[in-house]
Formats: structure tokens, C-alpha cells, sequence
């Protein structure tokens, strides 16, 4: 068992998120100040709705110097949905700036025939490489999406997996040593989620 620091800044699916790791025999901690942090072994940044009011958030609760310290000290990070789009360095919904942690941009899914927007439903990860959730050669692994929103980093070396949308592939999960964050909803995703989340805490150190 690990305890895991979950960041409240008032813009997460808090609840969820806690149920789904409390099930797999997870300890859960609040963070509303890094204080609180500190026997925790890994943390989570969740995420709904969107990002000038997320980044907002997250300056009025003054966690963001903390929350690049974490990361940049190797220790175990994983965000989730709003969470990936928020370690950018900005996005098409607003004119706020993002935490910066990755170049690039979070750009509006472009209009394409036959779908719609939000991109909203179960969709097969396609891995671009071996990563912490899912090895290269996997496949039927269908995860639950809801996002208008999609990353587009600079470096695509960062993109770990892939989701079809028309003939557009959109960033599913990124990656890069202790970070790794998806745009859909694990702890919505029924048992591969479930899977995938197991397979995250296994690497925490």
C-alpha cells in the first residue's frame, strides 16, 4: 500500500478518483498544502471542466512552485484528463498560462465528419511505444474519453499513446520519466482502467 497525494483545487474528480484507488487498497491523502505531502510516495493531479479556472485555481491555492519541485525532484506523478492539458504551456479555451512543465499547446479537436464534439465515449489506446501503462504491441485496451481540448506537445517523444478520432490521431497518454498523464478517465474506465492504474502504483518507487 502506498499513500497518494491527491491535489483539491476545487476543479477535480475528486471523488471518483479516491473510490477507484481506495478500492485497489490505496491510502488517499488531500493536498491542499504541500505541508501535507510529505509521506506521500507519489501524487495525482485530476482534472474536469476548464483550464483559465483550473490555472486559476491552482494559483489562488499557491501549490504551483510545489508542484513543479515534486516533479522535477524524479518522485512519481500522474495526471489525469484537465491534469494533462494543465502541464502545458497554454490552451486554445483561454489566455492563462499553463504550469510549462511540457512545450506545446492544447489546441481545440478540429471539426471532422461524422464526429462529434466533445470527443465523448469508450476509445481503443493506440501505444506509439512501451510505456508504464501499456506495452507497445497491447491492443484492445478501450478507455473512457470526454475532452474538447487535446494536446499537441512539441516534442512528440513524449506521446505514449495515440487515440483515433476520423482520420486525426489525438494524445492519449504522455510520458516522461516519473511523469506520465492521460487525457481519459482511468477511474472511469471499468477494469482496463483498473488495470492500468495497477500497473502505475506497481512503479511507484
Amino acid at each position: 500500500m502506498h499513500k497518494i497525494g491527491l491535489i483539491d483545487y476545487g476543479m477535480g474528480n475528486i471523488h471518483s478518483v479516491t473510490k477507484s484507488l481506495e478500492s485497489l487498497g490505496e491510502e488517499i491523502l488531500l493536498i491542499n498544502n504541500f505541508n501535507e505531502s510529505k509521506d506521500c510516495k507519489a501524487l495525482i493531479l485530476p482534472g474536469v471542466g476548464a483550464f483559465d479556472p483550473a490555472m486559476i485555481n491552482l494559483m489562488d491555492t499557491d501549490l504551483i512552485s510545489d508542484l513543479k519541485n515534486w516533479i522535477n525532484s524524479g518522485k512519481s506523478f500522474l495526471g489525469i484528463c484537465l491534469g494533462l492539458q494543465l502541464l502545458f504551456e497554454s490552451s486554445d479555451e483561454g489566455i492563462v498560462q499553463g504550469l510549462g512543465i511540457y512545450k506545446g499547446k492544447i489546441k481545440k479537436i478540429p471539426e471532422v465528419v461524422n464526429q462529434r464534439i466533445p470527443h465523448m465515449g469508450w476509445c481503443q489506446l493506440l501505444p506509439t511505444k512501451s510505456n508504464t501503462l501499456l506495452g507497445l504491441e497491447e491492443i484492445n485496451n478501450w478507455v473512457y474519453f470526454v475532452h474538447s481540448y487535446h494536446a499537441v506537445p512539441y516534442d512528440n517523444n513524449i506521446i505514449a499513446a495515440q487515440v483515433n478520432y476520423g482520420s486525426e490521431k489525438l494524445t492519449a497518454i504522455i510520458e516522461n520519466d516519473n511523469l506520465i498523464a492521460c487525457q481519459f478517465h482511468p477511474e472511469k474506465s471499468g477494469k482496463t482502467g483498473e488495470k492500468l492504474l495497477r500497473r502505475w502504483l506497481s512503479n511507484i518507487q
